[in-house]
């Protein structure tokens, strides 16, 4: 059976070694000891959590290095000077392999799984660029306000019951109906339901069967999950298709994403998109749309319930830029410095798309010292760049909103923050997921004091994408703001280091 990882449109064969991934000096890559036959680096890891794997692996290793698993060898890079040479676009590109190729069955050609060859790509990405414009994203903010209120009725029904919420899961739900709502004119009604949607239900599912794949010499070893995957995608499919059927038979919307899909012609070359590739986007939109934002939301609240501080801090900028506003506009969002960088910070500790692979346009020299040839690549392990030394000092693994700070930022070498990958495939809905978890986290903090489990330990599962496993919080109402100069956090406050755990262990 065929691996499906590229050199720019070729195929290679499972089993294909160093030279023939393109690195021809691979030895000169440092691998974790204890190297076994067939198994590889196997030894020791986690086939549930490969990420927080290779971050172990990483800090032992240094900026560059390989693991190998079942006669199959990956470079992983993370030092700020190599994976800055890689955002270069003259040199490399956007490389579509590991896991995210395995979702091609389900997102096909889509924005996010299609291969740089295929011309879908750029239509897609023509035609759905407006869709992210300030005019657009002014127009969906209203719904966003929509979903939020519906997330606060359904936290005061949690708190009056003395319950503490499901943030992951409530998160999920949030995200979820406002690309839904946003994009597509669809209510999956999830508040409403006691458990989470199928649709949600049946995406997890390729997901982590997607990761899954990467850690099995034969996909045959997986009959069960593999046919329960077909069903996963089968039932996307339909829920989907009877989405566009719905949309078709009602005459239109209201020049959302969906409208733009079916309606819209690329403005030079007149082409549009196939009913097929309308499937896949949308599929790519609802997936992508909410899983990594519903994360980062996670991890934030996270963060913001251990430090009183940086909660109090960020709450006060709401109280003072949003006053006794009942309804904030859409320019008002922006206006949460603050909050914006509490958010960026838990992006950077826990990227929720934790890598992206980059392959080599022409031969040439990675760092002035890798040899790389035409089509080889290599993962960009975003959330070990993020905590790179280096770049961030030797407390990197620390909770400071303050690295984000607008002169600290200018002071960062450039490509040292990749939460939404890099050049032109990165996430065209970046502004998007920022509007919207910008909103919420500014919302809910103006509504409730969180508090955390104190006997909860950040436990992170993984399926692709980063979410931290188990989190509860335990809600207080508001009852006076608070000052508007609360201090800032410190050390002693912040959890000290990054809590890597494996999930289910």
């Amino acid at each position: 059976m065929a691996e499906t990882v590229t050199r720019t449109g070729d195929v290679l064969p499972r089993g294909f070694r160093g030279a023939e991934l393109g690195w021809p000096e691979l030895h000169r890559v440092p691998h974790p000891p204890y190297r076994l036959p067939l198994l590889g680096d196997l030894l020791g890891a986690s086939r549930r959590t490969p990420l927080q794997d290779s971050l172990r692996y990483a800090r032992q290793l240094g900026p560059i290095f390989r693991r190998k698993a079942f006669g199959r060898e990956f470079v992983f890079v993370w030092g700020a000077r190599l994976a800055a040479d890689m955002a270069d676009e003259s040199r490399f590109a956007k490389h579509v392999g590991l896991g995210i190729a395995n979702l091609r069955p389900v997102a096909g050609d889509g924005l996010f799984t299609a291969y740089n060859h295929e011309p879908n790509w750029q239509l897609a990405h023509d035609v759905l660029a407006p869709g992210f414009s300030r005019e657009a994203m002014a127009a969906y903010h209203p719904m966003m306000l929509d979903v939020a209120e519906r997330l606060t009725g359904h936290w005061d029904r949690e708190l009056a019951a003395g319950r503490a919420v499901d943030v992951p899961g409530d998160m999920t739900k949030l995200t979820l109906e406002t690309i839904a709502r946003t994009g597509f004119g669809h209510d999956f009604g999830s508040f409403e339901r006691a458990r989470l949607h199928p649709f949600v239900t049946a995406m997890v599912g390729t997901l982590t069967y997607a990761q899954r794949l990467n850690s099995l010499p034969f996909p045959g070893l997986l009959r069960q999950a593999t046919r329960q995957n077909e069903a996963d995608i089968a039932y996307l499919n339909r829920t989907v298709d009877d989405l566009v059927r719905a949309r078709r038979d009602g005459g239109g919307g209201d020049g959302d994403l969906l409208d733009r899909m079916l309606d819209t012609s690329h403005p030079e070359t007149g082409e549009r998109l196939s009913a097929e590739n309308v499937r896949r986007q949308v599929i790519t939109f609802l997936v992508a749309g909410h899983e990594t934002t519903s994360g980062a939301l996670s991890f934030t609240l996270h963060y913001l319930s251990l430090n009183p501080q940086v909660a109090a801090r960020a709450r006060a900028e709401v109280d003072r830029v949003w006053g006794d506003t009942a309804v904030p506009g859409y320019d008002q969002v922006a206006k949460l410095r603050y909050v914006r960088r509490v958010l960026d910070e838990a992006l950077r500790l826990w990227p929720t798309a934790p890598a992206f692979a980059r392959e080599a346009r022409e031969d040439t020299v990675l760092g002035g010292e890798h040899p790389m040839r035409r089509g080889a690549w290599a993962l960009v392990l975003t959330a070990m760049l993020h905590r790179d030394p280096e770049v961030w000092g030797a407390d990197a693994e620390r909770f400071d909103p303050d690295r984000f700070d607008a002169s600290a930022v200018r002071g960062r070498a450039p490509h040292t923050f990749k939460p939404f990958g890099t050049g032109a495939r990165a996430c065209i809905g970046r502004q998007f997921a920022l509007h919207e978890a910008t909103l919420v986290l500014g919302l809910l903090l103006r509504r409730y004091d969180l508090r955390p489990d104190p006997a909860y330990r950040l436990r992170v599962t993984e399926r692709l994408t980063l979410m931290p496993e188990g989190l509860r919080l335990r809600l207080e109402r508001r009852t006076e703001p608070v000052a508007a100069d609360a201090p800032l956090p410190s050390a002693e406050v912040s959890e000290p280091r990054c809590p890597v755990h494996r999930a289910g262990d």
